[in-house]
């Protein structure tokens, strides 16, 4: 949606999933390329981050923070702070900080300095409530046929299991969690984020979301 209003997007990968218990790296590059052609990113890259070993260490900020400085993003959504795999909860640690540590001067005199205006949580499957819900019924076609770009990832039907599903599975899954947002908004089809900062409303009377 941010591509189609005219935003520049882009993923950062902080590893190559070379642990994965499916698929291999050069399979999942491959996935990752055609999943970023069908968003319209601007821009990924990969940190090369050890897979399954990452841990908020200084010499991990410091490179994102100065792939941030580099590319320069007003808003950074990260994976939020819980989740079921470690690489994934310490991912959201390191994000946060090498936000924070990229607009520090004395960080690397020669790099100009540069903090994101907002880190926003991707909360699609935390069990919290979100800060605010974003309307995806335009985009959620796209979304979907870009995550089964990483088909390595789902099971057949006969190897089908509760992790690795299968396809069908996934695009029921993905689907009614979907409509669940977009209930809570009055759309179609929702994605749920989480901030820290209070939300500022300027026109209480143009609200979106009816209370009856």
């Amino acid at each position: 949606r941010s591509a189609e209003a005219g935003y520049r997007t882009g993923i950062v990968d902080l590893t190559a999933g070379e642990m994965g218990s499916r698929g291999t790296p050069e399979t999942r590059l491959q996935e990752a390329e055609a999943a970023a052609r069908i968003l319209k990113l601007s821009y990924r890259s990969n940190m090369h981050f050890p897979d399954t070993r990452l841990v908020n260490w200084v010499e991990y900020r410091e490179k994102l923070a100065m792939s941030i400085r580099r590319l320069r993003p007003t808003t950074v959504i990260i994976p939020y702070w819980e989740a079921r795999h470690p690489d994934h909860f310490h991912a959201s640690a390191i994000a946060f900080d090498a936000s924070f540590l990229a607009g520090l001067r004395k960080l690397d005199p020669e790099a100009e300095p540069h903090r994101p205006l907002k880190v926003i949580y991707s909360s699609l499957y935390a069990n919290v409530t979100p800060s605010f819900v974003v309307d995806i019924s335009g985009q959620f076609e796209r979304r979907m046929e870009s995550l089964l770009c990483y088909e390595s990832q789902y099971g057949s039907r006969k190897e089908a299991s509760d992790l690795f599903p299968e396809v069908s599975e996934v695009r029921d899954r993905l689907a009614g969690i979907a409509r669940f947002y977009g209930n809570l908004i009055g759309t179609k089809y929702g994605e749920p984020f989480v901030v820290k900062e209070t939300i500022r409303v300027d026109d209480v009377v143009a609200m979106p979301v009816r209370t009856f």
